[in-house]
């Protein structure tokens, strides 16, 4: 029983950590780039985008189609940055854990 109750507290401990790193992962920014700098994305590590910043060149009509190709670049370049980010965090959290491989929580 006394193991039991010990299990139940850490599992309690872990789902605290585990609410307060996704808070985290929501403050955390990352910043995807695309045509070697000319579009920036910065979006939250869980994929919130918060800005974008374009170089003025790329501000012509003849060049729509090459903008927004480089727009969802950079945002898959940042979603990825993210998730990379967020894959180190829980790494991190779960160290020392007897955690079955591949077992996805809740990201």
């Amino acid at each position: 029983m006394k193991d039991l109750m010990g299990l139940m507290k850490q599992a309690q401990a872990m789902q605290q950590k585990l609410a307060d790193m996704q808070a985290e992962l929501g403050n955390l920014e990352v910043e995807g780039t695309a045509g070697g700098g000319v579009v920036t994305v910065r979006m939250t590590a869980k994929g919130e985008v918060r800005g974008v910043s374009i170089d003025p060149n790329l501000m012509k009509a003849e060049e729509k189609e090459i903008l927004e190709d480089l727009l969802v670049a950079a945002c898959n370049d940042a979603r990825q940055k993210g998730e990379r980010l967020a894959q180190e965090r829980m790494a991190e959290l779960t160290k020392g854990l007897p955690l079955p491989p591949g077992l996805k929580l809740p990201f």
